[in-house]
């Protein structure tokens, strides 16, 4: 995976992160200015992500690119935002990012 692969996945994430905490403050207090800003937010990662999908495949991609999200926006809950995770929401986080693991490096530990 190039350099330029992950700050495109980087830029995907933060962009992602930024629209699920803009929409988190919409549920807050709604307003049109922010509705605009999470919908940007989100055609934005959605926009990266179409290139990655070209450049890594869409398994590949969109399975990288969901397990670091949730893995981000879980944090950005509980620190930002005080939520709760439970044991089961954690196990299966965890579950999450095992999963992603096995499908990317998978293809890597039984080339020939």
């Amino acid at each position: 995976m190039s350099f330029s692969t992950l700050l495109q996945i980087g830029a995907s994430t933060l962009a992602f992160l930024l629209a699920g905490s803009s929409a988190k403050t919409w549920a807050l207090a709604p307003s049109l200015a922010k509705l605009a800003l999470t919908l940007g937010l989100y055609t934005l990662g959605n926009l990266i992500m179409l290139r990655l999908i070209r450049l890594m495949g869409m398994s590949t991609a969109l399975s990288l690119s969901a397990v670091i999200q949730v893995v981000s926006i879980n944090l950005v809950a509980i620190l930002v935002f005080g939520e709760r995770l439970g044991r089961l929401e954690g196990v299966g986080v965890a579950l999450a990012v095992l999963s992603v693991a096995l499908i990317t490096l998978g293809p890597l530990m039984t080339a020939p």
